[in-house]
């Protein structure tokens, strides 16, 4: 008997060549509507995608918010991009175009910190885009590469020990307690 069962949320990720060569950690954002629906298709299909990209599903890309694209990349996506609902077709009518304009603005502040803006990017498809949705996949994952890694991973993470310490400090203000003395 032959298994035609095929998997209902992701397309089948390739699997990773054995090289040293840098794979960008991609974090996509895609809508319940036609970006998962996109997803859901090329899983069907049996499209194949970078298995580096993880997603995230929203309710509409109008609710992309810049601090969620931001936060993505301060947790070391090397790209971020977003799967919107074609201009014209969004299921809450104008989410897609609302979603458009946080990107526009993310990618000003990322060119603004140095990050660089052509880290991020938003892909608009309809649910029966199945290849559309991996060619996506892979279009940033080839841009990501010839760009290297975020320059946020190069940064050694001393914010979150100062950030530790200064919530440590805060809490000794609240209580009224000195901190202890250490002998150094």
């Amino acid at each position: 008997m032959v298994d035609r069962s095929y998997p209902l949320t992701s397309p089948t990720p390739v699997e990773k060549p054995l090289t040293a060569e840098f794979e960008p950690q991609i974090t996509a954002f895609y809508c319940i509507y036609c970006g998962y629906m996109a997803a859901d298709t090329a899983g069907i299909l049996h499209v194949q995608y970078p298995p580096n990209v993880k997603f995230v599903r929203m309710p509409c890309t109008g609710k992309t918010d810049i601090r969620y694209i931001l936060e993505a990349f301060e947790q070391g996506a090397d790209g971020v991009y977003v799967v919107a609902c074609p201009i014209g077709n969004c299921h809450h009518v104008r989410g897609n175009e609302r979603g458009w304009a946080r990107v526009k603005r993310a990618k000003k502040i990322l060119d603004e910190i140095g990050l660089g803006g052509d880290r991020l990017d938003i892909f608009f498809m309809s649910g029966s885009q199945g290849a559309s949705f991996a060619i996506a996949a892979q279009t940033m994952t080839e841009r990501i590469r010839k760009l290297g890694p975020s320059p946020i991973k190069s940064q050694p993470i001393e914010r979150e020990r100062q950030a530790s310490e200064d919530a440590s400090d805060e809490e000794i203000n609240f209580r009224g307690r000195r901190p202890r003395k250490t002998n150094d």
